[in-house]
């Protein structure tokens, strides 16, 4: 009988100080992008620290075909950083697209190579520093502040003393190593499972629209689905495409399909839904050639070089963003942002449904500091989808948009104690939240501002409560 036994060893070695900047930023998603641009606008020295060889996060590493909605449906509620570089990518991406989506503001197609040169020039153009092919693998702890962290690269391993840290890792990596008590997923642990984007080439966008109409189907392509998995072409479980973003008239980006049972902080799962990601992909290929008009002659051009992670780690936080918070509409008074994005919950398994609430249009709810502010850490903040929040409200935050929003919140509070040497929770909320409107943010209409209304206005709003197959 063969047996296996761990073995614990124990290394010692001395570690060079590689970088003393004022804030480090873990992650380089839309979070972090958003906190290293702000922290260095607001001058401080700041170093961006990313595991890939270029930013974006899920937008680019896990090719999320769309950005989701920067508005409440009638105007944008995500602004200042968030919006400039949806803008930039717009411009950038060249006339054709620009004409496209000039106006659009929500589910803006993501033109992937594009928004990475957008975003190293955005970065380094506001004075902050990159390290790429690097990821934080220690912390090193004096009291409740962390002291230093141990990165690993080419260049080997090595310590990176900041005053300020900022986990933007969406996974809550940072704050895991350094012992701040988190939850996972729902009651038993059960996580929404990930998705394996991917980019093809080939498509004739007008047969495709003619279908459609004759059809009498939306994009989401309810009834084509349901006739492949009658007859065996797909997997049965999902109903219908989640996204489809048109690049080009010949290029379109999906969000189709699930992978179930992924943890996105264990590296076998991972590759376990990268393998099976790719099966996935072609089965859907051969759909799309056999099943839907105008993607006959489709090719596959570039799949996520991960899968898309949902959720996986909630911080414990000093203030807990609830469920009710989100249907009350409420606001507080260490509000940092905005968000109107309905629960959206992909459920664990294929036999499940979707849960999807909204708001009423022109309504949202608050974003609290507290929530970004780890418990037993005083020099420590996590900002992204990991933040201090209930299950349901995880769904609803988990986005892009809501992700820049916290960022620019977290680098310019990170800025604000790097001056006055103290920890988060030394910060002042009201001159925090003054440099986020000077510098862009919507904080909602408040008392003492011109368009103020009452605190917690429209609470009464009915909310719709959907169920998708």
């Amino acid at each position: 009988m063969n047996t296996q036994a761990l073995t614990t060893v124990t290394i010692t070695s001395e570690l060079q100080v590689s970088h003393t900047p004022d804030v480090v930023v873990i992650g380089g998603g839309a979070t972090g992008i958003a906190a290293a641009i702000a922290a260095a606008r607001n001058g401080a020295n700041t170093l961006l620290i990313e595991q890939r060889g270029y930013l974006g996060g899920m937008g680019t590493a896990a090719l999320v075909p769309a950005f989701c909605p920067y508005t409440d449906g009638e105007k944008p509620i995500i602004r200042g950083i968030g919006l400039d570089l949806l803008e930039k990518m717009k411009q950038a991406a060249g006339d054709k697209f620009l004409n496209s989506y000039k106006d659009l503001l929500d589910w803006v197609p993501i033109d992937v190579e594009t928004l990475k040169r957008v975003y190293d020039k955005e970065v380094l153009d506001s004075g902050a520093q990159l390290l790429f092919h690097t990821v934080a693998d220690q912390v090193l702890l004096d009291g409740d502040r962390i002291s230093g962290i141990v990165i690993s690269n080419k260049s080997g391993r090595s310590v990176v003393q900041a005053k300020l840290y900022i986990d933007a890792s969406g996974d809550a990596d940072l704050a895991a190593l350094a012992g701040v008590p988190f939850q996972t997923g729902g009651e038993q642990g059960e996580l929404q499972p990930g998705t394996m984007c991917y980019v093809v080439s080939g498509v004739d966008k007008a047969r495709f629209e003619q279908f459609i109409e004759q059809s009498g189907q939306g994009k989401s392509l309810e009834k084509t689905v349901v006739e492949a998995q009658l007859n065996g072409d797909l997997p049965e479980g999902r109903k219908r495409i989640s996204g489809m973003a048109w690049i080009t008239d010949s290029v379109v980006g999906f969000n189709f399909g699930h992978i179930f049972g992924i943890d996105g902080t264990k590296a076998e799962d991972l590759t376990r839904a990268a393998i099976e990601g790719r099966v996935l992909i072609d089965v859907q290929i051969q759909f799309l050639r056999k099943y839907v008009p105008g993607f006959e002659d489709i090719h596959l051009v570039h799949s996520g070089d991960q899968i898309g992670i949902r959720e996986t780690r909630r911080i414990a936080g000093d203030y807990t963003l609830v469920v009710d918070d989100f249907i009350s509409m409420r606001t507080f008074e260490d509000d940092i942002a905005r968000n109107a994005y309905f629960i959206d919950i992909h459920l664990a398994n294929a036999n499940s449904t979707m849960v999807i609430k909204h708001l009423p249009k022109g309504q949202s709810h608050g974003v609290p500091y507290r929530c970004m502010l780890p418990q037993g850490k005083s020099n420590l903040i996590v900002a992204g989808r990991s933040v201090s929040s209930d299950r349901p409200v995880q769904g609803s935050l988990r986005v892009m948009p809501n992700c820049f929003a916290m960022g620019q919140a977290a680098g310019t509070a990170a800025a604000m104690a790097s001056v006055t040497g103290g920890g988060f929770r030394e910060v002042s909320i009201p001159e925090l939240q003054r440099k986020l409107v000077e510098q862009g943010a919507w904080l909602g209409e408040r008392p003492g501002h011109a368009d103020a209304v009452a605190v917690g206005a429209g609470a009464s709003g009915k909310i719709e409560f959907d169920d998708e197959a």
